[in-house]
């Protein structure tokens, strides 16, 4: 393919050549800090193809959020500060019981409105929860209750902590999957 790309070049110590595609389309190129400008153009041109079928592929999906998000019905402030309550009230019940599951104390429990997370646990032992799981299936709000506990024993994501989800919860993968392929959409409310 044979198109001008236009993108942003970053240069920093790292070793290789690399392309990020951000979610608006727009292209970053990561070079070493001696790269030769004629092997940024050339290692662009090379992965043209691969480039615009990644832009085209985010603009669909962007027209298909869109289009979902028209159909969703309306709701009023009542319906948010309902669902918030719930939401109160649920993260709570479901955190206690898991808690005890899994022998973990905790802190005290928010939740908030937040736009990009599902769940977060400070290093006091707090736990945010975003107040949208409540419109998920139970057993995906019940996975991330299991994924914040789990970082009061371990505060990373290594090979330990997924035991811990796992051993509560065998089958988080699957609801794991289910939250990142439809979480979008419920961050849309």
């Amino acid at each position: 393919m044979n198109k001008n790309i236009p993108y942003e070049l970053i240069r920093s110590s790292r070793k290789t050549l690399a392309i990020q595609i951000s979610a608006d389309g727009s292209v970053t190129v990561r070079a070493p800090m001696r790269c030769r400008k004629a092997d940024v153009e050339a290692f662009v041109r090379e992965k043209s193809g691969w480039i615009v079928r990644t832009q085209e592929e985010l603009g669909r999906r962007v027209r298909e959020r869109e289009e979902k998000k028209e159909q969703l019905p309306k709701w009023s402030r009542e319906d948010y500060e309902r669902h918030q309550r719930l939401a109160v009230q649920v993260l709570g019940q479901r955190t206690a019981y898991y808690a005890q599951k899994m022998g973990i104390i905790y802190g005290k429990i928010t939740i908030r409105d937040q736009k990009t997370r599902w769940g977060s646990c400070s290093a006091k032992g707090n736990l945010n929860y975003n107040w949208r799981l409540i419109l998920a299936p139970e057993e995906v709000l019940d996975y991330v209750v299991v994924h914040e506990l789990a970082h009061r024993r371990e505060m990373n994501h290594s090979d330990r902590f997924w035991s811990l989800v796992e051993e509560v919860l065998p089958d988080y993968k699957r609801r794991r999957s289910w939250l990142k392929k439809n979480g979008d959409m419920l961050m849309e409310r």
